[in-house]
Parts: structure tokens; sequence; C-alpha cells
């Protein structure tokens, strides 16, 4: 082959010129970024996909369901899911009614579309959810399968302004939880048991493989609500859900998944609203939370079983939400050991006195991981119980949470933060002498009322610009 060295010494030139301009033009992004975080949420939304379907409709009473609320539909969804999936895909149609069914496994390429009035009632009969891989706060495990499951799918999506009833309360999944609010007796069985929820933890200390971390019937690890497990392209929306087992929307190892318009109230134990585990390109927009636990919290695997996973959740996007009542309105942690950065929530009102915190970091020495560049902006805080932004390393809730995996946590922002009633603290923090938590900052933040401005324990670097918390302006704390 015979090459002209004049084109190939301008091909050079050319494919050189355009790398240095690549180059230069990731640099001016990534300086644009570090300048202006707000920029780098913008360039994040327009990155992720939309989902997309074909106009194709399998309507579930087509496929045998009835609208009764007592026939099971269980073979109908399967069914009707399995059809529209085998032929390219498109909506899968739940009309007007009451459904019973068991699980609903999800596939690529289908939309699981709920009319106004159509209610969802999920069994209570914990048989009817056979073993499927999954996770328990922040472990993995073989346990039962969600109450609607997706493994491994693309294109996917739940829509529609139907309801989604998991049904449960004191006397089924709640009571799982082993707490007496929650109609737990000494003598039933519950995930506290010695078999169960610890057994979970120790196998994943010892690093058992997850195919042999086999529980199920008789460990009373209650299901995930939704869970869209290593899901790319997902689309949650419009859609209420009630009375959930346990976690309620759970995409774990997902990458471009949106949740916009959806209403949760669910009062039960660990009824977080939407938990992003190990995900990516997550936007949560337009939605009411009004839970038993966090409204939204960003997780990334618990101790020795996050760190064997180890992918961050990043790039986490929250807009235009209420929350109501909840342990935390925008939470990262506790199960936060692979890390957890860039995290955006703008434009959101909080409000109940059964709210506890605002925005909240919670993790620990067995936890380890470093969570960053955590920015909020333009948020109305009605009333909170105990402060506006907390942020611990000693989380503490079952005992024993000390190890060797010190965290760090830095570069958490606060702008134009509206606050009526701040409760306890402005600001309560409390990191380690080794790894003190890093470049807090409250800009335009006003805080009509709190008992005391803040609580620090080994915080370095608190800049507060144009603050004021109890009608007298802040000064920074520079150390």
């Amino acid at each position: 082959m015979i090459i002209n060295k004049s084109i190939a010494s301008k091909s050079i030139v050319i494919c050189s010129l355009l790398a240095m301009s690549f180059l230069s033009c990731g640099k001016q992004v990534s300086t644009i970024s570090e300048a202006d975080p707000w920029k780098k949420m913008d360039l994040i939304v327009k990155s992720i996909p939309q989902t997309h379907f074909l106009d194709k409709t399998y309507n579930v009473m087509d496929f045998g369901a009835f609208a009764d609320g007592k026939t099971s539909n269980t073979a109908a969804f399967e069914k009707a899911i399995k059809t529209c999936a085998e032929n390219g895909g498109g909506k899968v149609l739940v009309p007007n009614g009451k459904y019973l069914t068991g699980p609903i496994h999800l596939e690529s390429n289908v939309n699981l579309h709920l009319d106004d009035q159509a209610e969802i009632l999920f069994s209570i009969d914990s048989k009817e959810y056979p073993l499927v891989h999954t996770s328990f706060e922040g472990t993995e495990l073989m346990n039962h399968s969600p109450l609607i499951y997706a493994k491994n799918k693309t294109n996917v999506a739940i829509t529609g302004k139907g309801t989604l009833n998991g049904q449960a309360n004191n006397t089924n999944w709640w009571i799982w939880a082993g707490s007496k609010y929650y109609g737990w007796e000494k003598g039933i069985p519950s995930q506290n048991d010695p078999l169960n929820r610890i057994a979970l933890i120790e196998m994943a200390e010892k690093g058992i493989p997850v195919e042999e971390r086999i529980f199920g019937e008789g460990h009373y690890l209650r299901p995930n609500f939704i869970e869209f497990f290593e899901c790319n392209t997902v689309l949650v929306k419009d859609i209420t859900v009630i009375n959930a087992p346990f976690w309620i929307l759970h995409p774990i190892k997902s990458n471009n998944v949106i949740v916009d318009g959806v209403t949760v109230n669910s009062h039960g134990p660990n009824n977080d609203g939407c938990d992003p585990e190990y995900s990516q390109n997550v936007i949560i927009r337009n939605c009411t939370f009004n839970t038993g636990d966090d409204c939204i919290a960003i997780k990334s695997g618990r101790d020795a079983d996050g760190r064997r996973v180890g992918i961050p959740s990043k790039n986490i996007i929250v807009q235009n939400c209420k929350m109501i009542d909840g342990h935390g309105g925008v939470v990262m942690g506790s199960e936060i050991s692979a890390g957890v950065n860039h995290v955006f929530v703008e434009n959101c009102v909080m409000d109940s006195p059964n709210l506890e915190r605002a925005i909240r970091i919670k993790t620990n020495s067995k936890r380890g991981g470093t969570t960053e560049d955590i920015y909020v902006r333009n948020i109305e805080v009605g009333t909170v119980k105990e402060c506006v932004l907390r942020v611990t390393m000693f989380y503490d809730v079952y005992g024993s949470q000390s190890g060797n995996f010190i965290p760090a946590i830095k570069n958490i922002s606060l702008e134009n933060i509206k606050v009526k009633n701040g409760g306890k603290y402005g600001i309560l923090a409390d990191g380690y002498a080794a790894s003190p938590i890093e470049n807090i900052t409250f800009k335009d933040v006003v805080i009509e009322k709190t008992d005391s401005v803040y609580s620090l324990k080994n915080v370095k670097n608190i800049n507060f610009i144009s603050t004021y918390i109890n009608g007298k302006k802040v000064e920074s704390i520079k150390n």
C-alpha cells in the first residue's frame, strides 16, 4: 500500500489539533463545573437518556386479569409483560379497578402503566415472593423478591396516576421489624432473631458469596417495594405508593434513572421514600414524600459489602420535591461505604413537626467511605424537629458501630435557604479529630428560630456568608 506522505502528515496534524481541542474542552468543562457546580448539574441532566416505547398496548384484562381486588392476577401480569417484551415492547396497561397480585417482574422495553383509578394490591403472603438477588439494608443476599423487580433490564418504566399498595401494616410485613411500635411482641419472630439480620451482616463481613447468603422464608427480612437492580434508562412517573413493607423506590447499581411526579405516603419501619444505591445519574423531581423514615436516602452499601462492590453513588439530583414526615429530607447514609459525591438539591419544600432534619449525612467507622460535593439551594423549610443540617461520623442506631474505617466528609454547601423553625440547632456536626468534617458553607441562609446556632466537634472551615440565625449575622469559623 502506498500512502501519500503529505496527506498523512496533514492527517496527523488535524488529529493532534482535534485531540488538543477535546482536551481543552474537557478542561474547560471541568473548570466550569468546579467554579459553578450547578452547571455540572445541568450537564448531567442533559446527558440522561429518556425511555422510549413502541406504540403498542397490552391490556392485562386480555390476559385473564380480574379487577375485583380478590382474585390473584400474578399469572395474568406475568403473561402480559412477557408477551409485550417478546413483541419488542410497549405499554402493559392496568385499567381502572383493583388488582391483587404477587410480585411483578418487569422486562426491557416494557412500560407498566396504571390508569388513574387503577390500584395494584400486593399479596401479603411471603411465600408468593421467590428468592432473587436483592439487597437488605445495604447488604446483598438472596431474599424475597421485591414487590416490583427488574434485574439487568434496559428501557423500563412504571407510569400512570394509579396506586401501588403494598398492604403492609402491623399484622404482616411491618411486624417483622421487631418493634413494639409496629405490633411486635415478645415471642414473635422478627428480623432481629440471631439467624436473620445479624447473620447476614456476619456473612458479608466474612466474604461469603452472595449466592450463598440464602434467606427468604423464615428469616423475616422484608422485601423492597420497587427495585431496579443493574438497570439502565429507567422511568418511574406519576404513581402513588402506599403501605410499603420496607424501602420503597430502590435503584441499585443502576444508571440513568428518572423518578418524576411520584407520591409516597407510607409510615412503616424503614419506609424510606427513595434510596439510590451504587447508582449514578439519578433525577428525583416533582415528588412528594410522607414517610416513616428518610424521605430520600442516598446509599452505597454497608461495611465490607459496600467496599466489595465499590461503586459510589454520584450525580444524584433532587428538584422541586416536597418532604413532609420523615427522619430527614435528603439524606446520605447510613449505608454509605462506597461513598457518595455530587449530590444536587434545589427548589424543595420541607415542613413538618415530624420531619427531624432537612439535610443529613450519617456514617461511622464501620462504614468508612468519602462523602463530598453536596450542593443545596433554594429550599424552604417550615419546621424541622432537630436541625437544618446534621452531619455525623458516629451514627450508631444499632449499637457497636465503631471500627477501623474512619470516613471522610467534605464540601457541603447550602445557599438561599429559608427556615422558620430550625428545631434545636442550625448545624449539628461531629467528626473525628483524625478526619474532621471539612468545608461547610452557608450562603444567604436565614433561620428565624432555633435553640442553638450550632454544635460542632472536629469540624474544619465553616464559612457563613450573609447568613442570619435568630436575627443575628453569623461569623465564619476558620481553623
